[in-house]
């Protein structure tokens, strides 16, 4: 052979070794709920700190093995906190009675990021905007919380109470211990889940009537609700930025933003709820102003689903990313639901579907505690084969 075919050759075989192995960038993460010793910690873990640094760890290294490369962890589920915090009392869910401290004494927040850190991996904090009382009468609320101090800031829906996302001053408080959080922590990314305006219950009002009367400046309630969401949002993303320009931010809606019979740019789907008609938030808005950095969309349905199909909303939001990142919420818990979840290529056709799919970066598991039993041998075909290799986080390199 010449040598000049010869050294082409190797060339080629080198660039192709090369390319094979480098890592692909892929969003890999799973949510860790605190809410209600949903994941963690645990409810045999309450007060006890050494088991709560236990099964935390356990958590992370069960994500590593399975090939994750960022944790999302809800450090304020209902105006409390999962760390020490002038603003806000600790959480009921570490240590059995809202604003009682971890004995000994430790920083859990502090605890979890170097932990993840260490591993690799990022840690994207959570936190529940506009939730107060997780469930009035049952929950315990300390004397120093902010419904104590400002009741005149809160709205009773259902069995919870919430901050009215009309009120100005609610907004800045809001706005104040996010700054407190990036301020004083090393972490990934603040991430706000999908509660703004909450959920409606059939039948019933959200009250908000007086605060519309007071702030609406002859805007139709409708738009009004959507504008007190859309500042809220402008106003995380200036100090998030202005804290720490290399702080993501980014924001987990429910999967449909309208329905098609509502709107013609909405998808092909007939959801109950929608964020932009009933929860109110105006998501395509946020991502095309580039107020937030990725948008992570809870597609929790199944393949073929009669209402809102997976590979129907998938399709949907890879049109509608706007040069933002887009990672899916993966239904994980909905293992053995039904027929749908009960097939064990339910999983991996989603991975494939998301990973053929244009515009999206990757996928975020739902929940935490969903893959402690290996549920359809979904751990093993991550390990074995789509998560083996390791993956670049999307445009951090």
């Amino acid at each position: 052979m010449q040598p000049m075919k010869i050294m082409w050759l190797l060339i080629f075989i080198f660039s192709s070794l090369y390319t094979f192995a480098q890592p692909k960038q892929e969003f890999r993460a799973a949510w860790i709920a605190t809410v209600d010793n949903t994941d963690w910690p645990s409810k045999e873990a309450v007060g006890n700190v050494a088991l709560q640094k236990k099964d935390f760890i356990a958590l992370l290294d069960m994500h590593k093995r399975n090939g994750l490369n960022a944790v999302i962890v809800q450090v304020r589920p209902a105006t409390d906190a999962i760390y020490p915090s002038q603003y806000e009392p600790w959480s009921e869910w570490l240590t059995g009675a809202q604003g009682r401290p971890p004995v000994p004494y430790y920083d859990p927040l502090q605890f979890m990021i170097e932990e993840t850190h260490k591993r690799g991996m990022e840690f994207h904090a959570w936190c529940n905007p506009y939730r107060a009382e997780f469930k009035i009468g049952v929950s315990t609320i300390s004397p120093s919380h902010i419904t104590k101090i400002h009741p005149e800031w809160f709205l009773v829906y259902g069995d919870k109470r919430y901050f009215d996302p009309g009120n100005k001053e609610a907004q800045r408080y809001v706005n104040t211990v996010i700054k407190d959080i990036v301020s004083r922590y090393d972490i990934d990314a603040v991430h706000l889940d999908d509660y703004f305006y909450p959920y409606r219950i059939a039948g019933v009002e959200f009250p908000d009537t007086d605060s519309y009367k007071k702030y609406g400046k002859g805007m139709n309630k409708e738009d009004w609700r959507r504008s007190n969401v859309d500042s809220i949002i402008v106003l995380l993303s200036k100090t998030i930025k202005q804290v720490k320009p290399k702080c993501q931010f980014g924001i987990s809606p429910f999967g449909v933003w309208r329905n098609k019979d509502k709107d013609p740019n909405g998808s092909d789907s007939k959801a109950g709820q929608t964020n932009y008609d009933d929860l109110y938030a105006d998501i395509l808005l946020w991502l095309k102003k580039g107020w937030i950095d990725y948008v992570a969309p809870q597609l929790y349905w199944e393949f073929g689903h009669k209402s809102v199909p997976f590979e129907v909303m998938l399709k949907w939001w890879s049109t509608h990313t706007y040069g933002k990142n887009c990672y899916i919420g993966i239904g994980l818990y909905r293992a053995g639901v039904n027929a749908a979840w009960n097939d064990s290529t339910q999983l991996p056709r989603q991975i494939e579907a998301i990973r053929k799919t244009p515009n999206v970066n990757g996928m975020i598991f739902f929940s935490s505690k969903s893959f402690l039993n290996n549920p359809n041998g979904w751990n093993d075909s991550l390990q074995q084969h789509y998560f083996k290799e390791p993956a670049i986080l999307p445009g951090r390199q």
